[in-house]
């Protein structure tokens, strides 16, 4: 069973969405494990202090290295990879995504304020990982999309696996438009292609459609997949 463990400040907002849907009902069929870390927890002094002042000055707190390492050491078990969700970390893209769905256990430590020391980051050989160039108040909001982002390569969480194979990134293009009933709807109607039941057609159409749009909208992509 593959599990995600969260270490963050703010336990009460987890599970969140992810108890919801397919994600939710595999959850509780343990079809995934999800466990909470509350870092403050490892802190022994009466406030429940975490974080500090950083040396050098500076604007901002930094959560404290001797906390986070106590709350990572009883809890995480010997080999798990520790990841630090952080902007300065790799971009998380499918191939992240599926490298860290074939792993037992991740341990996703959600940074807050200005961030953590960067003793432990080196310490406890944390790889950091990134979900896009722009700030967030913390790393709770980012940890839901790398657990959603693996989740749905996990056997039996969605309901159809296959659809999985057609979708943005997993060909190196992006999806092709889909469509649905009814066939006219205000007045437009879906490709004739769609209707003619000749899937050979069907399928050059869509890989023709993908192409496009990731020319049009991803020349970075579109040049990876030239």
């Amino acid at each position: 069973m593959w599990t995600a463990r969260v270490f963050t400040l703010y336990p009460e907002i987890f599970p969140g969405p992810l108890n919801k849907g397919l994600y939710g009902r595999a959850l509780g069929k343990k079809t995934w494990n999800l466990e909470v870390v509350n870092i403050r927890d490892s802190a022994e002094d009466k406030h429940k202090t975490v974080d500090d002042t950083p040396f050098g000055g500076g604007s901002g707190m930094l959560l404290k290295p001797d906390i986070l390492g106590k709350s990572i050491d009883s809890n995480i078990k010997k080999g798990e990879k520790i990841f630090y969700l952080s902007p300065r970390g790799k971009k998380l893209d499918q191939k992240i995504a599926k490298k860290l769905s074939k792993e037992k256990t991740i341990n996703l430590v959600c940074g807050n304020f200005e961030g953590i020391d960067e003793r432990i980051v080196r310490a406890r050989n944390m790889e950091e990982i990134s979900i896009g160039d722009y700030i967030l108040s913390g790393g709770e909001i980012a940890s839901f999309v790398v657990i959603d982002s693996v989740l749905r390569l996990l056997p039996n969480v969605l309901g159809n696996d296959k659809s999985k194979n057609d979708e943005s990134f997993e060909n190196g293009l992006l999806e092709y438009p889909q469509y649905t009933k009814p066939q006219i709807w205000e007045k437009k109607s879906v490709p004739e292609v769609l209707l003619s039941g000749d899937h050979a057609k069907i399928k050059d159409w869509r890989l023709s459609q993908s192409e496009a749009i990731t020319r049009d909208r991803r020349p970075d992509l579109w040049q990876k997949y030239k």
